[in-house]
């Protein structure tokens, strides 16, 4: 007869063995003895088994050690039967990191955290929201996040939750001391120092053949999981790195009703929106947060191997910008196209995300070829349609006040607005030029005294 030990138990053997001592049978043997009271037969078959798959101490890996712990079948004594085992005696575990591969801060427990974040242990705890209460939580106060569901330009609608202001700065101090020291693959233009939806372009430029997929729910799809895994491959152990993933991801509430769809909406729309919804009651990466672009360009990390091993093959250029990707090559691309996106779909879903059949473009040389809104077709340009729609934009401006262009509320309109006429301006300086002058005659005083 087997018999497998209780995880409490497994937990106490755990920290037993990662405590001060040696790695020895005799030396574990004995720090088990100590746990459990008595060294009974079943100890020396445990402690075998343990050094027979951790051959070093995995003090990186508790929970790892713990649960391979609890699933070791082990055989019973007449003892056992009449008295399972039970911890009499806890040893603390001494934990560390990993040897990392960055220049990242050490960070060996989950109270180390706490220091290195500034806050208490219930502080931290309350941060990370690891029951999910923040989907129950209907007082605004005690919520971690603002929601809004805003349209997107061509149909259905985009969840943004802007993390209060403490919350922002935990995340943006992990982003800053720890995410921007990882790199993301080199296929990854957005959200990265030194790239932009220029450079993501300029990669496509005169080719025959240009493909633009889509991800659906890119943010959204990104689980809790996928972000810890980032962090322990940055060393983390395995506490740390949940504790870390909780402090970047959330669980979001119901929309109750926050969104009005049109009677007429199509089928497809409403079900891209329901899935929507249905995402954001899981943990997984807020859009609004300064950490999820980084993590999320680390979590498809092993998308972008796959899909840019799939382009050398294939002979095509891939690139990334978010959720949009791009495969571009000569004239024979756009008569394989749809093989290759069935073959993208595939990859992209055993890699944990989904494709927007509706939003594939397939784009000949003949006809406009547009990635994040530039021209590629023979040199970068600015598309005529956000052109013409961001120059309306400035001269409703100038009419009506920027207050009534500022839509989605970014917290800096003026720059954004700037930002966006010197991203014209770099592809077209003519253009750019006769956006700027109109820039210059909007009046900021009345914005400005509201938002004081």
């Amino acid at each position: 007869m087997k018999t497998h030990l209780s995880q409490l138990v497994a937990d106490a053997l755990a920290s037993a063995f990662l405590a001060s001592g040696a790695w020895t049978r005799r030396a574990l043997a004995a720090r088990g003895a100590v746990t459990v009271g008595d060294e009974d037969k079943w100890m020396g078959v445990l402690v075998e088994g343990v050094l027979a798959r951790f051959p070093h101490p995995p003090r990186e890996r508790f929970h790892s050690l713990s649960r391979f712990i609890a699933s070791l079948p082990l055989l019973s004594t007449k003892r056992q039967r009449l008295r399972p085992a039970s911890v009499v005696r806890s040893l603390v575990a001494e934990l560390a990191m990993g040897e990392p591969r960055w220049d990242v801060p050490g960070i060996a427990t989950t109270g180390d955290l706490a220091r290195w974040l500034d806050l208490s242990p219930a502080e931290s705890e309350w941060f990370a929201d690891a029951r999910g209460l923040e989907r129950l939580e209907r007082d605004e106060r005690l919520r971690h996040y603002r929601y809004r569901w805003v349209p997107k330009r061509h149909g259905g609608f985009r969840l943004l939750e802007a993390p209060k202001p403490r919350t922002k700065a935990v995340q943006r101090r992990i982003l800053d001391e720890i995410l921007s020291r990882v790199p993301p693959h080199d296929a990854a233009h957005g959200f990265r120092r030194g790239r932009s939806p220029i450079t993501h372009a300029g990669h496509h430029v005169g080719k025959a053949s240009v493909v633009r997929i889509d991800l659906q729910d890119f943010f959204l799809s990104i689980s809790a999981a996928r972000a810890a895994a980032v962090f322990r491959a940055a060393a983390y152990p395995e506490d740390v790195a949940w504790a870390l993933a909780l402090l970047c991801t959330n669980v979001s509430p119901s929309s109750r009703g926050a969104i009005v769809l049109d009677r007429y909406a199509p089928a497809a729309e409403i079900a891209a929106l329901r899935r929507a919804e249905m995402l954001a009651r899981t943990r997984h990466l807020p859009q609004g947060a300064p950490t999820s672009p980084a993590l999320a360009n680390l979590c498809a990390y092993e998308l972008d191997v796959r899909l840019a091993a799939l382009a050398t093959s294939l002979d095509l250029t891939y690139t990334r910008y978010a959720d949009d990707l791009v495969l571009s090559g000569d004239a024979t691309l756009a008569r394989r196209a749809a093989g290759l996106e069935a073959l993208v779909a595939a990859i992209v879903h055993e890699e944990g995300f989904v494709v927007n059949h509706r939003k594939t473009r397939v784009m000949r040389a003949g006809v406009r070829q547009v990635v994040t809104g530039i021209v590629v077709n023979e040199r970068l340009n600015p598309a005529r349609d956000s052109f013409d729609r961001l120059k309306a934009i400035l001269h409703n401006c100038v009419k009506r006040g920027p207050t009534s262009e500022d839509r989605e509320k970014h917290p800096d309109f003026r720059a954004h607005l700037a930002g966006r006429v010197a991203h014209v301006a770099s592809l077209s300086p003519m253009r750019g030029e006769k956006l700027a002058k109109i820039f210059e005659r909007i009046e900021w005083s009345s914005t400005n005294s509201e938002n004081g």
